[in-house]
């Protein structure tokens, strides 16, 4: 029951891939790019799934396996959210365009 929460978030989760994949269109579409983009949507992934085990084992003592669940799913959509932004960041000062 621990991966309830990742596999309810997957649609929402390919939604948002999809957006960090495709946008913006002003940065250069380069291999390194492309590999760094799918490093930081593995590495978001991984960090979600290990922030839901956690969260779901430190809150194993909470009355009910609804909140269990519910603060899995507030944890892993941090994490992934988290891991994201900072990806979005950092692609965007290491690939911008540089102006002479």
């Amino acid at each position: 029951m621990r991966w309830l929460a990742l596999l309810l978030f997957a649609p929402w989760f390919a939604i948002l891939v999809w957006a960090y994949w495709a946008f913006p269109k002003s940065l250069p579409r380069t291999l390194s790019r492309r590999a760094f983009d799918l490093a930081a949507i593995a590495v978001a992934v991984g960090i979600s799934a290990w922030a839901m085990i956690a969260s779901y084992e430190a809150n194993a003592d909470i009355g009910g396996s609804i909140w269990k669940q519910v603060a899995a799913s507030s944890f892993i959509y941090g994490a992934f959210l988290g891991v994201l932004l900072l990806a979005v960041v950092v692609r965007a000062l290491a690939w911008r365009r540089r102006t002479p």
